[in-house]
């Protein structure tokens, strides 16, 4: 028996140079368990890949701000703060970085994605005037409410599949996953792990990226 998982994407399912790790396409079908995917990005993307990946979409996007599990999708807090914070933070001379048509944030629905080229300090201070966390996933940094995170998330998806959260293993990489890793029952951090996720894991991988998630799997197994 293999425990169900929750897998964070960028960092965690990818390449070092970028990218989806194409072995995802063959170590995910193959467990015997509940995979959920666990990321910063926006809905359509994790649904995307679990649709290309043929598995079950199970989804926590936005960091927790979308959740969709047994067929029902649920948002759990609006944008309006975020995207008048990042109006603002370009009205001051910010660029959010992604070109005209901004497919980051096209279809976003709880949150603002910038890039990790920004003005870092001008963003954090956009974000303390209109009352929002920044969490910097190393790929990007997004404007999120206050308490929206990836951990309820997974509670919700364990609820909804009627699963103990404790019996889930997750595996990530950066600050975003540290409340998932709160609460699961155990947890790694690949190599390239940020160090507020590699010091909140139960386990840190020799490997990074794909090669650590798939050392987890195997130790799992």
């Amino acid at each position: 028996m293999v425990p169900p998982l929750v897998l964070d994407i960028d960092g965690t399912l990818t390449r070092s140079t970028g990218g989806i790790d194409p072995r995802v396409f063959e170590a995910l079908p193959a467990w015997d368990a509940p995979v959920v995917l666990a990321t910063g990005k926006a809905f359509p993307y994790p649904v995307a890949l679990c649709h290309f990946l043929h598995v079950p979409e199970r989804v926590i996007a936005e960091h927790g701000g979308v959740v969709y599990a047994d067929d029902e999708v649920t948002v759990t807090v609006d944008s309006e703060r975020p995207r008048a914070a990042a109006a603002a933070f370009v009205e001051l001379g910010g660029d959010l970085g992604w070109g005209g048509a901004d497919t980051v944030n096209r279809w976003r629905e709880t949150e603002v994605a910038i890039s990790p080229d920004a003005d870092e300090a001008l963003l954090r201070e956009v974000a303390a005037e209109f009352d929002l966390d920044v969490v910097d996933t190393g790929y990007a940094y997004h404007l999120v409410t206050p308490g929206v995170e990836k951990g309820d998330g997974v509670r919700s998806v364990a609820a909804a599949l009627g699963i103990d959260p404790g019996d889930f293993v997750a595996v990530g990489d950066s600050e975003n996953d540290v409340s998932t890793f709160d609460a699961v029952g155990e947890s790694f951090a690949v190599a390239n792990a940020d160090a507020r996720a590699r010091a909140a894991a139960d386990h840190v991988t020799d490997g990074a990226h794909m090669d650590g998630t798939l050392e987890a799997l195997a130790t799992l197994r």
